[in-house]
């Protein structure tokens, strides 16, 4: 009779997180500048840097593994003002919290939603920038593993700064100021695993590490994103 109940209520909430995430999927994909913003943005970046500094492609591959991991940190930062903004704007939010489904399953699926939206194209463009940047073709496979591990762990983290400031109605910056500051280990390891790469060493400690983070946001974070968007929608 328990494992019955349990099996019920795991099918329910498996059913909540998939309906949670397609339905974001869906308005994602209705609102073409959401999904075009971040990758524009990112493209940018690759673009001018060479023009603002300098176009010699020594440098620029030396430098290529910090300056494509900032702006995809900085593009997926971009994004998460509207993470939980339409659904606190039409009382989607409070709907939730007064629902018997846990917070966290709905949280988590829109985190999903997030990064399949954001962070899997950043991923999947990388290596166009790379070239931009003259990146070695050796350090190509480092480049999208770190974003590929890490990028999932800067929106969980986003997450957290977007719940508690989904209630302001200028709540941008202040979430760069919350987040930005957790951001620096992930743009350190995610980096270095790049730049261990083009010079040809191992990159598997980096990634372990990137793993590492990855795991304690998958487990931590949804109880503090939670927790952040009662705060802020109670309040």
């Amino acid at each position: 009779m328990a494992d019955s109940r349990t099996n019920t209520s795991d099918n329910s909430l498996g059913k909540q997180f998939a309906a949670v995430f397609k339905r974001d999927l869906l308005l994602s994909f209705r609102r073409k500048s959401d999904l075009a913003n971040p990758l524009i943005f990112f493209l940018m970046v690759a673009t001018l840097f060479p023009l603002g500094v300098s176009p010699e492609p020594n440098f620029l591959a030396e430098v290529a593994p910090g300056v494509v991991w900032v702006a995809a940190l900085l593009a997926t930062l971009l994004s998460l003002d509207g993470l939980f903004r339409s659904d606190f704007d039409d009382g989607t939010l409070e709907q939730v919290m007064l629902s018997p489904q846990p917070l966290m399953v709905v949280c988590l699926a829109k985190v999903a939603a997030h990064w399949v939206t954001t962070g899997l194209p950043l991923t999947l463009m990388s290596p166009l920038l790379g070239l931009m940047l003259f990146l070695p073709s050796d350090a190509m496979v480092g480049l999208m593993a770190s974003l590929l591990i890490g990028t999932p762990t800067l929106s969980l983290i986003g997450a957290i700064g977007a719940g508690l400031t989904v209630g302001l109605k200028k709540g941008g910056v202040l979430i760069s100021l919350l987040v930005l500051p957790l951001y620096i280990p992930v743009l350190i390891f995610g980096s270095g695993a790049v730049q261990a790469a083009s010079i040809g060493l191992p990159v598997v400690g980096y990634l372990a590490l990137l793993g590492a983070m990855l795991a304690l946001g998958f487990v931590l974070a949804p109880f503090a994103i939670s927790a952040a968007v009662r705060i802020s929608v109670s309040g």
